[in-house]
């Protein structure tokens, strides 16, 4: 049987590139590809050529000629973004914003927005798995899978790319213990970046779009999303494959953390990440602040007893939050965490305090 919110009619994927002539081949094949519901509707995908100076628009062409991308509605864009203006975070909100206007000018009601990256491959289920994960949710991120991007990967970083996923499952598995969230329960993963993200385009209008900034511009999405009161799963089911390429166009992006791992992994530095004891504090206060929503003297007086000013309160705008997940997100933005500022600790140590806190084994050590 049909599943009509699977559809591919409301979809359509964004991808920025710059210079990626090389890259992009492996995504469009993938995203060609992709297993349908059987209505016969074609995949839309965007892509927004910034600045290139490169063959990616050229290839692209070809692959056209081709037929490679008969199962796709492609449309490329060439755009000149003038300086300061020209990175990823102008050049993703651009092809967002087509992706937008494509929807309304078919008019699509019910769209949806998937975003990506030039250097990414799709599982031929990644439409379809993330539309029917966000039947539950507003936003849904997918899990990162590493691929090296030489097949003879050093074995001391593969094995810290285990040990920094390991690290960031148990403070899920934290999360879980002392506040599980109810909208995105486990199994599920804690990945949501630019390379696999998904959102209803409504919401996407509603919250004002991507902020069109340098670094980060995936994370600041996720959190106006959240303030606005939006659900964000992480639906194991939702995966893609990305490069761990350690040369990339955005300083402080997956290309510059690939480099650091390489580095760490030489033995040239640590790896620091906070202590167990950061993400208890964290995850407790957050619960508090969440609790303040359902206050029975209602929201502001739930935050007083947390001991913020008035005017913080009356800035943060409680009773304008939709529900809880809104009022968190809007409480650190305006205050901060509200516990001491982490000292992160080296990657071993931090992985045994969580254990410790998780009642399990202390991790063996790898020579």
């Amino acid at each position: 049987m049909r599943e009509p919110d699977l559809s591919f009619g409301r979809a359509v994927v964004c991808v920025p590139v710059r210079n990626e002539a090389e890259a992009l081949p492996h995504l469009i094949r993938s995203l060609a590809a992709q297993i349908g519901d059987g209505d016969g509707t074609r995949l839309r995908v965007v892509v927004l050529a910034n600045n290139c100076t490169d063959a990616t628009v050229a290839v692209l062409a070809g692959m056209v000629r081709e037929g490679v991308t008969e199962s796709l509605e492609l449309r490329v864009i060439e755009a000149a973004i003038p300086a300061p203006e020209a990175h990823v975070g102008t050049a993703r909100r651009r092809s967002l914003d087509e992706g937008v206007a494509w929807l309304a000018r078919e008019g699509v009601t019910d769209g949806v927005l998937l975003s990506t990256d030039a250097d990414a491959v799709a599982p031929p289920d990644w439409v379809r798995a993330n539309l029917r994960a966000l039947r539950n949710a507003e936003m849904v991120g997918g899990r990162l899978v590493l691929q090296a991007d030489s097949p003879s990967q050093d074995p001391a970083l593969r094995m810290l790319h285990l040990r920094i996923e390991e690290y960031w499952s148990s403070v899920r598995a934290l999360e879980d213990q002392l506040d599980p969230p109810a909208h995105d329960p486990a199994p599920r993963h804690g990945d949501h970046v630019a390379a696999s993200l998904c959102l209803r385009a409504d919401l996407y209008r509603a919250v004002g779009g991507l902020p069109a900034i340098a670094c980060g511009e995936d994370n600041a999405l996720v959190s106006r999303v959240r303030a606005h009161g939006g659900r964000v799963r992480h639906c194991p089911q939702v995966s893609i494959a990305v490069s761990d390429r350690g040369i990339g166009r955005v300083q402080g992006g997956m290309a510059t953390e690939m480099t650091r791992r390489a580095r760490v992994a030489a033995g040239a530095e640590a790896y620091c990440l906070p202590p167990a004891e950061h993400w208890r504090a964290l995850i407790e206060r957050r619960r508090a602040v969440a609790g303040a929503y359902d206050h029975p003297e209602g929201s502001e007086a739930g935050l007083a007893a947390l001991g913020l000013a008035p005017a913080e309160i009356a800035a943060i705008e409680p009773a304008a939050c939709p529900n809880a997940i809104a009022l968190v997100e809007r409480v650190e933005a305006r205050v901060g965490e509200g516990i001491p500022e982490a000292v992160s600790v080296p990657l071993d140590e931090a992985l045994d305090g969580l254990h410790a806190l998780l009642g399990r084994p202390r991790m063996a050590r790898v020579a």
